[in-house]
């Protein structure tokens, strides 16, 4: 099947790439050297669109496929052909449901109109062909990095880690399980991976999302398949089934409107009324009304949930009773939002089979990362699951402390285990020695440039001759591509995922700006499309338009789309250098010739900007040293901000008796 219905699916030269198995570079190649190589059939000489069906036939005829190879990667181009998120999703679950065994239990219905119906189809045969679950995993992780911002899947290394630890805490046979906000099915397909063949019970509010849950467990990878059981619904509106050995969930966050018409006489709430800004402790108490007595569930939660103000009376009734056992500081960047360190609360549900709790294992993992070699970090897993399993096991270690429960029933029943667990003497150490290192390589470098552009002199110098920015782009010398606004539904905040694409606006130059944005990388290919964004290429010259924040730099990190009062010039390549271009335009001179003079609101005239004119030589040599100013400007303000923390640091380390002076 070539198509979806009457439409002809196209596809771009990346996804020409991923077929083929290549590069993208190898694609550019193919078709300046080959004159058979089709024509596109729609787009823009940017991102040319090229008939998926003439493709694949064109990479058969010249050997660069066999016959069946990157049958996968020309099946996704149909899937995107449908246009919608649940739409990809209803033929990907139907597909699971028709390739897997029949398994016992209960599953989501998935209705598919026809053009579903006939992709449904050619997906079943490619997957007989080439191997079913290969090709049902496939589309699974298309689909969910193609709508990563809409589906935020657990991550496989956080979601064996809550197996292991409900497993540490676990006093029966494990016959079922239970996920009440299931979403994508991360954590069930773990459980089931330890637990087969128990029964896998997931409840999603998204009808989709719990129909693809249901599909992936019918591939399970256990000898034993359990038994599956997923439904549509709202578990803190509809609730959910009782007598759970285990619960495992990632629940949604920050909800207002949770509650049902009369939360006040719902009987679950038997720690207290939960407010309307506390859905969190509404969904722990959810969980524990639904495992059975002794039971263990295992809850990711932000961390604000264990200190703030509104939830402490339900906060000291749950430690009181027993049912908070243990919670665990996650390193940054463990789970969506990355930005944050989130909390695993492990809960366990009162009862005769379960006495009294003395304490709660606090146990803070915070400092398991590890250094790239970027500058960043990542989550060192193995770290944080061997801290976990000898602290559950031991009660005490590195970043672990067994606080008593009087210790926690004070004013605030603050439950962040870094208020009561001490910073590990290797963190510590760890910290001081890299904040050494950054302050030591930040002065190099603001020394050795230093040297260089101390040597540097005034000379005399007549009249310049000067060109405006609007006469080079009038000559055809420097393009002009003005910001444009981004749409509020396409734009993310916070750290931003390798598939994002940072979006930079006026605000975020100013002081106290506040976390930056960015979209997915997806969104990003369809407005290029369409010219709806303004998107920089490396060596474009970004300038910003308005008097309070005026400036002018080359931008490196290219592709950054650019918002309203920011326009990025591209010089025509052999008649201005960027660097040059960039460095003369960011002067004061500039500023008071262009700039408004009512108020530090003014915008910026780009078009009366003037620089020298200078032969093509004379540029570079010029641009050469703009490019060490500006690296050394940038140099001294992370100097700044370094030696500040250093400072903080080893202040902080003096009055909390950790450092000794020699």
């Amino acid at each position: 099947m070539a198509g979806t219905g009457d439409t002809e699916v196209s596809v771009n030269l990346a996804e020409i790439a991923r077929i083929a198995g290549v590069g993208r570079a190898a694609v550019s190649n193919w078709r300046r050297r080959h004159a058979s190589f089709p024509s596109p059939v729609g787009g823009n000489d940017r991102s040319p669109q090229f008939s998926l069906p003439d493709v694949e036939s064109w990479l058969l005829e010249n050997g660069k496929i066999s016959a069946g190879a990157g049958a996968k990667q020309g099946l996704w181009p149909r899937f995107e052909l449908l246009g919608d998120r649940d739409a990809m999703g209803r033929v990907i679950a139907a597909l699971g449901y028709r390739l897997a065994m029949e398994l016992p239990g209960r599953f989501p219905e998935v209705d598919l109109n026809p053009p579903e119906r006939e992709l449904l189809d050619a997906s079943v045969v490619l997957a007989r062909r080439g191997g079913e679950r290969e090709v049902f995993d496939f589309l699974v992780e298309r689909w969910l990095g193609a709508h990563i911002r809409q589906l935020s899947a657990t991550p496989e290394k956080l979601s064996e880690l809550f197996i292991e630890i409900a497993d540490l805490y676990v006093d029966v046979p494990v016959r079922t399980v239970l996920d009440p906000a299931c979403g994508t099915g991360a954590l069930l397909l773990a459980a089931a991976r330890r637990w087969a063949p128990a029964l896998m019970i997931g409840q999603d509010v998204d009808a989709v999302a719990a129909a693809v849950t249901a599909a992936r467990l019918r591939f399970s990878d256990s000898d034993q398949p359990s038994s599956v059981e997923v439904t549509v619904g709202d578990s803190i509106r509809d609730g959910v089934p009782g007598g759970a050995d285990v619960i495992v969930c990632s629940p949604p966050t920050n909800e207002r409107d949770w509650a049902r018409a009369e939360p006040a006489t719902d009987p679950r709430w038997i720690y207290g009324l939960p407010p309307r800004s506390e859905s969190e402790l509404a969904w722990i108490q959810v969980i524990l009304g639904a495992l059975r007595p002794g039971g263990t569930g295992v809850v990711l939660l932000p961390p604000a949930v264990g200190m703030r103000r509104a939830g402490r009376r339900i906060r000291r009734e749950m430690v009181r009773s027993g049912a908070i056992r243990s919670i665990i500081a996650l390193p940054v960047g463990a789970a969506p939002p990355h930005g944050v360190g989130l909390h695993v609360w492990l809960v366990r549900r009162p009862g005769d089979e379960l006495p009294p709790a003395d304490d709660v294992l606090m146990i803070d993992t915070a400092d398991c990362r590890l250094p790239l070699s970027n500058g960043r970090y990542e989550v060192d897993w193995n770290a944080v699951c061997e801290r976990v399993t000898s602290g559950v096991r031991d009660g005490k270690g590195p970043g672990v402390r067994a606080v008593p429960v009087m210790d926690l029933l004070d004013e605030q029943v603050d439950l962040s285990p870094a208020r009561y667990v001490p910073p590990t003497d290797i963190a510590v150490d760890s910290d001081l020695r890299r904040e050494w290192i950054a302050f030591n390589s930040s002065l190099d470098r603001i020394v050795e440039l230093s040297r260089t552009l101390s040597t540097i002199s005034v000379v005399a110098n007549g009249a310049p001759a000067n060109v405006t920015v609007a006469e080079l782009h009038r000559a055809g010398a420097v393009s002009m591509l003005h910001g444009r606004a981004v749409s509020e539904d396409l734009l993310h905040r916070g750290e931003r995922p390798p598939s994002g694409v940072r979006v930079l606006m006026l605000a975020d130059l100013l002081p106290g700006s506040g976390p930056g944005q960015w979209i997915e990388h997806a969104d990003l290919e369809g407005l290029k499309n369409t010219g709806d964004i303004t998107v920089t290429e490396p060596q474009d010259v970004v300038v910003v338009g308005a008097t309070r924040a005026f400036d002018a730099w080359v931008e490196m990190s290219a592709p950054v789309v650019l918002g309203p009062q920011l326009t990025a010039l591209r010089p025509t390549v052999g008649q201005l250098d960027p660097w040059y271009l960039a460095g003369s335009l960011r002067t004061s001179a500039n500023l008071r010739r262009a700039g408004g003079h009512a108020s530090t609101t003014s915008r910026v005239d780009l078009g009366r900007l003037e620089i020298r004119r200078l032969p093509p030589q004379e540029q570079q040599e010029l641009g050469d040293v703009f490019r060490r100013l500006m690296t050394f400007e940038i140099s001294l303000a992370e100097f700044s901000t370094v030696g500040s923390n250093l400072g903080r640091t080893l202040s902080d380390l003096l009055a909390a008796g950790r450092l000794t002076p020699h």
